[in-house]
């Protein structure tokens, strides 16, 4: 243990220095303008494996953005980790409401990380979090101590439903092969409180159209006379949950798991504080499904949410028009047991009944995956417990998260293998949103964790 402490302190500053140059390559997958950058990154990727001591490194095409892939293999008796991890990250959007330009990476101080966050789109969520295994490989190889063979395979679609991930997977069954599969793309409690995700909801994300009039219309001449697209989009929204803030979909909860007493009071022994966490949002009070606490109405429930709604004039000043179309983006997050597909049916079905004569309506299903529950008993969710015991000093405590990670479904079902969950990341880390950053604690301490990941899991595995 000493030694990796004493790698990671020689090295630090070059760590932080490439993870700031990969920071600052836009690789937006979400929009074709970035497509260059997209390209750029992936080879940038493909450089770190190469010189981190990969045997072999390719960029494999697919229909879409590239997968980046490497392997090392030391002897085909021992096991082999398969690495994931993504190079793509979401749009800046709003810009104005960064501190800092996002792809100009800066180190700020904060309360949370003393020793400074690096601030930057895709510091966190996925570019410091991919990172950290190749800086862990590079130390394992310079220390001669990697204990197993080890696969990479670092997409560029995650932020957009890893559709081409799926038609590789399934064309690379045998390039894939491993005994387990480690991904550092979630969080955990906090700096003094290590966690392990064990559960991840599925999701399905549609966009709704609705049109009413042939055009834009004069609302003083037809205000009243006409359906308007936006306040019918508005009611057909709201009516999409009852008073409870249940989902209102008929067949929604049908296939819900249902937590026993037990399994809610086991996970009601993670640290959980209700005013930080309003404080942190700068909340009057909370709001979700009756019946659930917070830290189950964000994992274990299923959700709907709108996450983009728009339609007529937004711009300076007024134009009294009645628009002819109004548009939404929703996402429902699932539990086990939904599947993603049924859900999206069933929505489709349901938002197209409740439209009143005067509108038509169209629903365009984007993206989806299942839900997934990693069994605490495996040898991988152990061994990696064992490693953050040993390096934050006290053990990590099993957690589901309310995001969604498709892939993993898909990786048990076509690859047979389990995955480990070891996310270095924290709540505050604004994933997703303006001034997103990783902690340079965080950053470190995964690099000195993983060797031990994958130490314990050789060892266990004997």
């Amino acid at each position: 243990m000493e030694t990796i402490k004493s790698y990671v302190d020689e090295h630090k500053n070059r760590f932080i220095d490439e993870l700031i140059e990969l920071l600052k390559i836009p690789s937006v997958s979400a929009d074709p303008a970035y497509h260059q950058d997209i390209i750029t990154t992936a080879n940038a990727v493909k450089a770190s494996l190469e010189q981190a001591g990969c045997d072999f490194v390719e960029l494999c095409e697919t229909p879409g953005n590239p997968i980046v892939y490497g392997e090392k293999t030391i002897n085909k008796d021992l096991p082999t980790v398969l690495v994931y991890g993504h190079y793509d990250v979401q749009p800046a959007d709003p810009i104005e409401l960064w501190t800092s330009p996002a792809f100009e990476p800066v180190i700020k101080k904060t309360e949370i990380h003393p020793d400074g966050a690096i601030f930057a789109r895709g510091s966190c969520d996925d570019k410091g979090q991919m990172f950290i295994h190749v800086k862990a490989f590079e130390y394992m190889i310079q220390s001669n101590t990697l204990p197993c063979n080890v696969k990479f395979m670092i997409e560029g679609e995650e932020e957009i439903g890893s559709k081409s991930l799926g038609w590789f997977v399934e064309r690379n069954h045998e390039k894939l092969k491993n005994d387990v599969i480690l991904i550092s793309d979630t969080g955990m409690i906090s700096n003094q409180q290590p966690s392990i995700t064990t559960g991840l909801r599925g999701l399905s994300y549609v966009e709704v159209e609705v049109t009413g009039p042939n055009r834009d219309l004069h609302s003083g001449l037809y205000g009243g006379a006409v359906a308007n697209p936006i306040n019918v989009l508005a009611k057909m929204i709201a009516s999409l949950h009852d008073e409870n803030n249940h989902v209102t979909i008929p067949g929604f909860y049908d296939k819900v798991e249902e937590l026993s007493l037990e399994e809610r009071a086991e996970m009601a022994k993670a640290p959980f504080n209700l005013e930080n966490y309003k404080k942190a949002l700068d909340l009057n009070d909370i709001y979700g499904e009756k019946g659930y606490v917070t830290n189950e109405r964000n994992s274990i429930r299923p959700t709907l949410d709108v996450n983009g709604i728009w339609g007529g004039y937004t711009g300076e000043g007024a134009k009294t028009v009645i628009a002819s179309q109004a548009f939404a983006k929703i996402s429902m997050r699932l539990v086990p047991n939904q599947d993603w597909e049924e859900i999206t049916e069933l929505f489709t079905k349901h938002f197209i009944s409740i439209a009143p004569a005067g509108v038509k309506v169209k629903v365009k299903p984007h993206h989806g995956g299942q839900g997934y529950v990693t069994p605490t008993d495996s040898i991988g969710y152990k061994a990696a417990n064992k490693a953050y015991t040993e390096t934050f000093g006290v053990p990590a405590i099993p957690v589901r998260s309310g995001g969604s990670i498709p892939i993993v479904a898909l990786f048990e079902k076509e690859l047979k293998s389990k995955t480990i969950l070891m996310g270095f990341g924290l709540d505050s880390d604004a994933i997703h949103s303006p001034n997103e950053h990783f902690g340079i604690f965080n950053y470190l301490k995964g690099i000195e964790t993983i060797p031990l990941f994958f130490k314990y899991f050789v060892e266990m595995s004997k």
